[in-house]
């Protein structure tokens, strides 16, 4: 089973929007076992969405159409999906009914124009979930198929897992489970993890139970995915499982979560376990670490709050920092003891440093010091990160987050890797 994926847009191509939802699907779909071997994007033109939903039928079993859904005039994928079908479109009541029943329930009057959206191509069938006001379609084609969804990403989704991934599955015949796990990394290079993992990669090789592979995340590190397929998900899972504990033991620490979780998801749960609160003071991060922090549902269990002592006053006036030099090692741990103490936390952190494009106090551009105090005591680092101002910030916040992670496991790694 091929099956292509067309998104659907003039802003795609004008670069206004990024493409995610394709990426996305990608890899749904070789998740799923279904091969898929071109994507495209076409603008809002009813012609050439004609001819490359001809191209794209003529080369694959299925075709997603991903945009143009909507009740605008621009919105022309059910007019084009009829085309090829060699039908017209057809007013579905149900879908008419659920458009009422949607602007009713959210005290609003429907305009006229969304019903544009209830005609369907003769003989396609709805998508049973509709979050939004664009109805998803199953428009069969032969022994072939086309799907259309929104291009909404929410909207996108909650179909594709909900109706065609499952419907693609059962015309491909597809009876195994393909699943995927991701190992997220910080503090080394994807050479080294390449280098610590060569043994493991080998293993399985041989074995073809599994495979690994090596994702560069910008500031949020670097990921380790693990693919495994077999005849169940109970079979698949313990595949993962197994694999996970073979990785754990080669990377150790340098792991800090599972597919989904942040730095400041894992650092909250790590203080929740441990009963301690927390407070950050931030100068060269300005308030970044508190953001991601409150981010973080039930984080307010933990945070106590934050203090951007951008000013060398206010570290002086508001956080007991000592007059002298504010970017230092000194005005790091004292940062992070004077917040500790203002806000009754057990655990303070704190960022210092330089930003750029300038360089501040003799030190150069992306010259950061972290700060952190616990339990009566302090430590400071200094790190050189890399990249324009505001990717400089982005990693003084990760490799705060990552300090407080290491000192809370007690790991063994070095606090400031140097890759």
């Amino acid at each position: 089973m091929r099956c292509e994926v067309i998104a659907v847009g003039t802003e795609l191509l004008l670069g206004q929007i990024v493409d995610t939802n394709s990426a996305w699907m990608g890899g749904q779909l070789a998740l799923a076992g279904i091969d898929s071997h071109f994507q495209t994007k076409v603008g809002d033109n009813h012609e050439r969405m004609v001819s490359a939903l001809r191209l794209a039928l003529g080369r694959a079993d299925a075709v997603i159409l991903c945009g143009g859904l909507g009740p605008t005039q621009d919105d022309i994928t059910r007019d084009a999906i009829a085309e090829v079908m060699g039908v017209g479109l057809v007013r579905d009541e149900s879908v008419a009914d659920h458009l009422r029943a949607y602007f009713k329930a959210r005290g609003r009057e429907m305009p006229l124009s969304n019903l544009r959206q209830a005609d369907v191509p003769a003989g396609a069938s709805r998508i049973p979930q509709m979050p939004g006001t664009a109805p998803g379609l199953v428009c069969p084609l032969g022994e072939k198929v086309i799907y259309a969804v929104p291009g909404v990403p929410y909207e996108m989704r909650i179909m594709l897992e909900g109706t065609v991934l499952p419907d693609l599955k059962r015309r491909a015949g597809v009876s195994s489970v393909i699943r995927s796990r991701t190992l997220r990394t910080w503090g080394t290079s994807e050479a080294r993890l390449g280098e610590l993992c060569a043994d493991r990669l080998d293993v399985l090789e041989g074995t073809g139970r599994a495979t690994i592979a090596f994702l560069a995340s910008g500031i949020e590190g670097l990921k380790v995915r693990v693919t495994a397929k077999a005849e169940s998900e109970e079979a698949v899972s313990r595949v993962l499982d197994e694999e996970e504990t073979h990785l754990r033991r080669i990377l150790g620490d340098l792991v800090f979560g599972v597919d989904d979780e942040s730095m400041e998801k894992v650092v909250l749960g790590l203080l929740e376990e441990r009963g301690l609160t927390l407070a950050v003071a931030e100068s060269v991060t300005g308030g970044m670490v508190a953001m991601r922090l409150t981010a973080v549902p039930g984080a307010s269990a933990v945070f106590r709050g934050g203090v951007v002592a951008y000013a060398s006053e206010v570290k002086h006036d508001v956080i007991s920092v000592p007059r002298g030099p504010v970017v230092s090692l000194g005005a790091a741990r004292a940062m992070a003891a004077g917040v500790c103490a203002r806000l009754g936390a057990d655990v303070g952190l704190a960022t210092t440093g330089v930003a750029g494009p300038e360089g501040q106090e003799g030190h150069a551009p992306g010259t950061v010091f972290l700060g952190l105090h616990r339990n009566g005591e302090g430590e400071a680092h200094e790190v050189r990160l890399p990249g324009d101002r505001e990717r400089i910030r982005q990693y003084a916040v990760i490799a705060l987050l990552n300090l407080l992670r290491l000192r809370l496991v007690g790991s063994s790694l070095p606090a400031v890797p140097r890759n």
